[in-house]
């Protein structure tokens, strides 16, 4: 048995249940790029260790590339006004790409960058989430081709999701304590 910290209610995905999802991921991607060199876009800081362990786990050759962003203050982040902060370091005019986050919620911030890397003309345009809160989804006809897990409305952190910059080490995704949301 996990001993919790006192921050998380409950586990919602074991570290063998991320293991094996992302396993899974990584043989569907290997799959739609046989014989392809996609390159795979990660947003920090939220996607790393959901993109350590896809890339590990992939048996297709790939590129790796990084964007950071940020919401232009707490009232806006609904709005999907964001501002850049790394771009790309690579040209993907002509090159599949697979974007890979942690969480989609909302979409706005996946649309913005659907967008903006869209416009650099690549050959093919993707995205892989490991979590998809979908109930929470604003932004519609975004192109995720690669779903990890079905997430419900309730703070989750963990395996890069973090609650004021802590918590984002554990190897599992649990449920904040709802107290602490709003504290």
């Amino acid at each position: 048995m996990t001993m919790l910290p006192p921050e998380v209610a409950r586990v919602f995905i074991s570290e063998d249940g991320i293991r094996r999802r992302v396993h899974a991921l990584a043989a569907e991607i290997d799959a739609t790029y046989a014989g392809d060199v996609p390159t795979l876009v990660s947003v920090l800081k939220g996607s790393l260790y959901f993109l350590a362990d896809l890339t590990r786990a992939l048996r297709c050759r790939h590129r790796l590339d990084f964007m950071a962003i940020t919401a232009y203050g707490s009232s806006q982040a609904h709005t999907g006004s964001v501002r850049l902060l790394k771009d790309l370091d690579e040209e993907i005019a002509g090159r599949p790409v697979l974007l890979v986050d942690d969480v989609i919620d909302t979409g706005l911030t996946v649309a913005y960058l659907t967008r903006l890397l869209r416009a650099r003309q690549p050959s093919s345009f993707r995205i892989c989430t490991l979590l998809d809160k979908r109930v929470r989804r604003i932004s519609e006809n975004l192109p995720i081709s690669f779903v990890g897990f079905e997430a419900p409305d309730v703070f989750l952190v963990g395996y890069g999701l973090d609650y004021r910059q802590t918590l984002l080490n554990l190897p599992y995704i649990g449920v904040l304590r709802q107290e602490l949301i709003n504290a």
